[in-house]
C-alpha cells in the first residue's frame, strides 16, 4: 500500500510545557499534535520533528512529518488540527512532500534566536520570552567571544551532558554565523548552523554572558572549546529566552 508523506510548519509557546518529544505522563507538544491528529486520522500516527526543543523553549517555524496510508483533504486536516489542538500551538501548513523528505535528516541548516532583557525593570509580558540576567554585561564582550565559535569546531563542550553519548557520535558542528543586535530593551543573538547539539545554544549564551561579565577571561574560550569537556564551559542560560526561527532545507 502507497504510504504518503506530509510536512508541517508548527508555531508554538513552550512556557507549559516539558520540551518537544512525548515523555511520560508529562505535557509535550510532539505528544499534543500526535493525540489530536491520531483522533483525526483515526490512526496512530508519529510524527518526525527537524529538532528537538527542550522544556519551556518557544518555535516560530518548528518542521515536522509524518507519514498516512491516503491522499488526504489538507485544508480539512488543517482546520481540525487547529480547531482541536491548544491554542498555544498551531500549525501554520501542511504540504505533500516527496517521500524522500525526512524534517531532520534533509535539513541543511537551523536558526535558533535567544533574547537577553537587560532593562532593569522587565515588565512581565516579556519575561516568559526572554531571560533578564541578575547581574552587569558588556555587549562589546558578547560579540568579541562570539566570534570564537564561528566555523566548524568539536562542541562537546556545549553538549549537556547526559547526551553526551549521542553528542560524541558527531560533535563536530559548523556555526554559520552569529548575528548579535540591540533592540529596545532586549540583546538579540541569532545562530545559524547546520546542526545544534542538545542545549548546545543555551549552553553557548551561558559562556558568552559570562565572559560578557568578566567572570570568564574572553581568551579562554579558545581553551574551553577545545577542551571538549562539558565541564569547562558555563552552565546553561534560561530556556525561556530561545526560539527555534526556522528550519532550511
Amino acid at each position: 500500500m502507497k504510504e504518503y508523506k506530509y510536512k508541517m510548519l508548527i508555531s508554538y509557546d513552550g512556557t507549559n510545557y516539558s520540551g518537544w518529544q512525548v515523555q511520560k505522563n508529562n505535557s509535550t507538544i510532539q505528544g499534543s499534535i500526535e493525540n489530536i491528529l491520531s483522533k483525526i486520522l483515526r490512526k496512530n500516527i508519529k510524527i518526525i520533528a527537524a529538532g528537538r526543543t527542550d522544556a519551556k523553549v518557544h518555535a516560530l517555524e518548528q518542521v515536522a512529518h509524518f507519514s498516512y496510508n491516503k491522499k488526504l483533504d489538507l485544508k480539512k486536516v488543517l482546520f481540525s488540527l487547529n480547531s482541536l489542538i491548544s491554542n498555544d500551538i498551531r500549525i501554520k501548513q501542511i504540504i505533500e512532500v516527496d517521500s524522500n523528505f525526512h524534517a531532520r535528516f534533509s535539513a541543511k541548516s537551523k536558526i535558533y534566536r535567544y533574547h537577553i532583557f537587560f532593562k532593569d525593570i522587565q515588565d512581565p509580558f516579556s519575561r516568559m520570552y526572554s531571560y533578564k540576567p541578575d547581574f552587569k554585561f558588556e555587549i562589546d564582550l558578547l560579540k568579541k567571544a562570539s566570534l570564537y565559535f564561528l566555523g566548524t569546531h568539536n562542541f562537546s563542550s556545549f553538549a549537556n551532558k547526559q547526551y553526551t553519548g549521542s553528542a560524541l557520535n558527531n560533535p563536530i558542528k559548523t556555526i554559520k554565523r552569529i548575528d548579535i543586535k540591540k533592540k529596545k530593551n532586549e540583546i538579540i543573538l541569532e545562530f545559524e548552523a547546520d546542526g545544534f547539539l542538545y542545549k548546545m545554544v543555551r549552553n553557548i549564551v551561558g559562556t558568552l554572558l559570562d565572559v560578557a561579565n568578566g567572570k570568564t577571561p574572553l581568551d579562554n574560550v579558545e581553551k574551553i572549546i577545545k577542551a571538549k569537556d562539558r565541564k569547562k564551559a558555563s552552565k546553561p542560560a534560561e530556556p525561556q529566552g530561545l526560539f527555534l526561527v526556522k528550519v532550511i532545507y
